[in-house]
């Protein structure tokens, strides 16, 4: 029995068809859409490649059945970036070299833009550390994403004062 999933993925509404009523929003977003962005890591919800924005909140897409979520709002790495202008969080992981192998880059980027929305990253490195510890980097490019986290952060909080 075929179901109907509507989800309106990085501002665009869509109505997926799904034969498989256990199939994990990271399947749908990467085997259906095409969003290759977000990672299959561990597929088990330990190391955060995985990481999208549902609803605005931060959530492992391969734990995350599709079909709980009908009618969410899903935003993937691919939809941060406004054309040619990147997102602040993604911009500052390339200042601060905040990536080697790159790929737990895409879920370490959407992690952090829910921990400074969230309002928790602050200026603190410690922080910062314990605020995106559910993302993992088998590279150890630890440094360079905290710093990045915390450039991002002075950089949105300077826009949001000027605005």
């Amino acid at each position: 029995m075929t179901q109907t999933l509507n989800l309106t993925i990085n501002g665009t509404a869509r109505a997926i068809a799904l034969d498989d009523p256990r199939a994990t929003l990271l399947d749908v977003l990467r085997e259906r859409i095409g969003l290759t962005g977000t990672k299959k890591g561990c597929d088990r919800g330990q190391c955060g490649a995985c990481t999208v924005l549902i609803d605005g909140r931060r959530m492992n897409a391969c734990l995350a059945l599709a079909l709980s979520h009908d009618g969410a709002s899903i935003t993937t790495v691919e939809g941060l970036a406004q054309a040619e202008d990147l997102h602040p969080v993604q911009a500052a992981f390339i200042r601060h070299d905040g990536f080697q192998c790159g790929y737990c880059t895409p879920g370490q980027i959407m992690s952090a833009v829910a921990l400074i929305a969230e309002g928790e990253a602050g200026l603190d490195p410690e922080r910062v550390r314990e605020g995106m510890s559910g993302n993992l980097c088998r590279c150890a490019a630890y440094a360079g994403i905290t710093q990045a986290v915390l450039d991002a952060t002075r950089v949105m909080t300077a826009r949001e004062d000027a605005a």
